[in-house]
């Protein structure tokens, strides 16, 4: 029960830094100084109305000075980040497989807003991200794949978990920057940024081959059901609609770090 409480706590002060980094990164802001403002106001913000979602509900989300709404998105990170922690504690105990999947949820928790909102994904989670994904390798195996059957036997299955997680990495943002390429070159039109192959690239590292590609074919089926939803109840224009798909790409890389193992299993069963 404590370490769980520890946990929540841990995660509560994590994702309001974590909003920091989301509204700041995309604008090319420091995330050390100044100290919090009100985005319309520009007031600084007193340190008991930075309390992780407790000041948003006591502020009833609006700001102290100027009354403006604070973004739903504040709490709703907040509370998603301590959710994270506190699962990984409760699966895994106060281990590195727990600490390497916190690391990862909080910088795909941060993603998926920065793409909500900003249509953006920094390189500083992307690429970050991607080399955070090849040390906790290091340390937290990846099952053996193709890229073990590559090296010499006589290499430490460490190094084999690491060549397999970069090895994922490439693969599988290869596989997708292949994909948008030959779209733009039949539409004249991108149809991917370089985010989204650098977000693939990240999970990639983090849950290797069969769990980035899942991921991938997860977050794009829902992407498209939602994107088609979307498009018909606002009457938008399909061709100039800009897809987070990021976001999309986010939510099942997450499912697929709880559940990805189990899902994999069943399909090789089915298979066999």
């Amino acid at each position: 029960m404590t370490e769980g409480l520890l946990a929540c706590l841990a995660g509560l002060l994590v994702g309001s830094f974590l909003n920091v980094c989301i509204y700041r990164l995309p604008r090319d802001l420091s995330v050390v100084r100044p100290r919090s403002f009100c985005p319309s106001c520009e007031k600084t913000v007193a340190w008991y109305d930075n309390i992780p979602v407790l000041s948003y509900l006591l502020l009833r989300g609006r700001c102290r000075y100027c009354r403006q709404p604070i973004r739903l998105r504040y709490p709703l990170v907040e509370i998603a980040t301590a959710a994270a922690f506190c699962l990984a504690v409760a699966t895994l105990g106060w281990t590195l497989a727990a600490l390497e999947f916190c690391v990862f949820s909080a910088i795909v928790i941060t993603l998926i807003a920065t793409d909500l909102e900003e249509r953006i994904l920094p390189d500083e989670f992307t690429l970050g991200g991607t080399a955070l994904g090849l040390v906790f390798s290091a340390f937290v195996p990846l099952p053996a794949g193709v890229a073990g059957l590559l090296l010499p036997a006589g290499v430490d299955g460490r190094w084999r978990s690491v060549a397999e997680s970069a090895f994922a990495a490439v693969v599988a943002s290869g596989s997708i920057w292949l994909v948008g390429a030959l779209y733009e070159k039949v539409r004249h039109r991108e149809g991917l940024g370089l985010g989204d192959v650098k977000m693939v690239a990240l999970i990639g590292a983090f849950l290797g081959l069969p769990g980035a590609l899942l991921a991938l074919i997860t977050g794009s089926m829902l992407g498209a059901v939602s994107g088609l939803i979307y498009i018909v109840l606002t009457r938008k224009d399909a061709s100039t609609y800009e897809l987070p798909f990021g976001a999309f790409l986010g939510a099942a890389a997450l499912a697929v770090a709880v559940f990805g193992k189990n899902v994999v299993a069943w399909y090789l069963r089915l298979g066999a």
